[in-house]
Order: structure tokens, then sequence, then C-alpha cells
């Protein structure tokens, strides 16, 4: 056999052992560590969501323990809860906070005689 003929052979099957080495790693280490990660992950999201509606119904059953009766006050006080709350619910923050157009509007009307970005009172 010639040198040549010798050093390509040498080098498939160089790199045919390393390649099954690194699949061998590959399907028998850490794919499988990786599958339980993510099942671990899932799991923890599952309950992600029961937690979350388990602590709203206590915290807003704990507020309502609290509130005296008041009859038609009360009723009235109720309603603009649930107002707040649905808006709070379907605009996340926004509807609490502010949107960023509020937040500069009213940074640039704090101040007295504030100019907007193209140096228009």
């Amino acid at each position: 056999m010639s040198f040549w003929l010798m050093l390509t052979i040498q080098v498939v099957v160089t790199g045919l052992t390393v390649l099954a080495v690194l699949a061998g790693f590959w399907f028998g280490l850490v794919r499988p560590y990786l599958d339980r990660r993510v099942q671990e992950v899932l799991d923890a999201a599952k309950e992600i969501e029961p937690n979350v509606t388990r602590g709203v119904k206590k915290g807003v059953s704990d507020a309502m323990v609290g509130l005296p009766e008041l009859g038609a006050g009360a009723r009235e006080s109720t309603r603009q809860f649930l107002k707040f709350g649905s808006g709070l619910f379907e605009n996340g923050l926004s509807s609490f906070l502010g949107s960023a157009a509020d937040l500069h509007y009213k940074k640039g009307n704090g101040k007295e005689g504030a100019s907007d970005s193209a140096g228009q009172p």
C-alpha cells in the first residue's frame, strides 16, 4: 500500500471513531440529562398557574373579609374594586401605573417650560 492510501484510511478511521464516541456521549449522557431537566421545567410550569390562582383567591378573600359592610356603599365600592381588578387583569400593570406615553407626558408636563425633542414648547 502506498503512504497516501494508508494516511487516508487512518484519517477516515480516526474521524469515524471520534464521531462514534461523541454520538455515544451525546445520546448516552447529555440527551437523557437534558430530557430530565426539560421535564422538571415543564412540571414546575404546570404548578405555577394553580399556585397563582390559589394565591389570588386567598388574597381577594382576605381583602373582602376585612371590608366593612356598608350597605349600598359597600356594593358601589365592590363594583369599583371589581372594575379595577378586571382592568388590571386585562391591561396588566399599565392600567395601574399608566403606559409609557403617560409617563413621558407626565415627565414633560412636570417641568415648567418643558419642551419636546423637537424643541417646541
